[in-house]
């Protein structure tokens, strides 16, 4: 049997400087599974070689107005000082690519690069929107372009899908954005993508516990919590092809699925799987609280006990 403890907002982390946000603090998630019969919320968990730690961030904006730099160094301090064994980003690192001209769009990345190099661990790097570069037309930018759409992300920060494995656990991260060739983008795992992610799964065992990271939802509660429990997502806001890619998943172990996009902090649990979307660092992109139905500033912090 699985034990998840899912602790809300309980620790404050640091109180950061007086520059102008709205609220000056950042939180963080702890989320614990045990892989145990162990029914008892308040056990403690015991010391093992496969247990290990790792943080989620997810929608950085980064850019050089609004404090932006100095925001995410402190939420990098903070990260350091939990010392985990690496960190996952959940996209939407920078603010923005997808209308900006290429000089913008390359100070950007550059920004994002540089300031990444203080985290004290691993970071696994996950594609968001704000990453596609020139795809808006008020860019100005051709198709041509050797930069253009993801090209720009694979050129500075690596491959736009890859896994990796650590301890026992499988880990998936996805590209979630699609450009449509009309100024936008919705939420969808191509084809190429799809048949990547059948290959990796046949390489490893059906019981390994799998992890994704993907920028864009494939199931929140967003628009319900917000306008109503009628409400439609969008085809920006979710990934469209979702229960299709789900079910590549059928004859394995898929745990938890990390996503970002909406600046909101969420955990649906469907058949077994945690949903767990991580909230923003950025807030409303360094401007304060992004609604009032949601909190402000969010990190997500997952400590994994294999084999208990």
């Amino acid at each position: 049997m699985l034990l998840f403890t899912f602790v809300k907002i309980t620790k404050q982390i640091i109180k950061m400087d007086t520059f102008s946000l709205t609220k000056k603090f950042l939180f963080i998630f702890c989320l614990v599974w045990l892989l145990s019969c162990n029914t008892n919320n308040d056990a403690k968990f015991p010391e093992n070689d496969q247990s290990f730690t790792f943080v989620f961030m997810t929608d950085i904006h980064l850019q050089p107005e609004k404090n932006a730099v100095a925001g995410f160094s402190q939420a990098i301090d903070s990260v350091n000082k939990i010392n985990p064994d690496f960190v996952i980003t959940g996209g939407d690192l920078i603010m923005d690519a997808l209308g900006q001209n290429y000089d913008r769009a390359d100070s950007l990345y550059n920004l994002y690069i540089e300031i990444e190099k203080r985290f004290n661990k691993p970071v696994y790097n996950t594609i968001g929107n704000h990453e596609i570069f020139g795809i808006y037309k008020k860019s100005g930018v051709e198709k041509n372009h050797p930069e253009y759409g993801e090209k720009m992300f694979e050129a500075r920060l690596g491959k736009r899908y890859y896994s990796f494995d650590h301890k026992g656990w499988h880990f998936m991260i996805l590209d979630a954005i699609e450009d449509t060739g009309e100024s936008s983008y919705v939420g969808l795992i191509d084809e190429k993508q799809i048949e990547w992610i059948k290959s990796d799964l046949a390489g490893i065992d059906s019981e390994t516990p799998i992890v994704i990271s993907t920028h864009i939802p494939f199931i929140t509660s967003f628009m319900q919590i917000l306008y109503g429990s009628t409400e439609a997502n969008g085809e920006s806001l979710v990934v469209t092809n979702s229960k299709e890619v789900l079910e590549l998943f059928n004859d394995n172990n898929l745990k938890i699925v990390l996503q970002g996009h909406l600046h909101f902090i969420e955990d649906i649990y469907v058949k077994g799987i945690h949903f767990i979307t991580g909230g923003s660092v950025c807030s409303k992109w360094w401007e304060g609280k992004y609604c009032t139905l949601f909190l402000d500033f969010g990190i997500c912090f997952l400590n994994l006990i294999s084999g208990v």
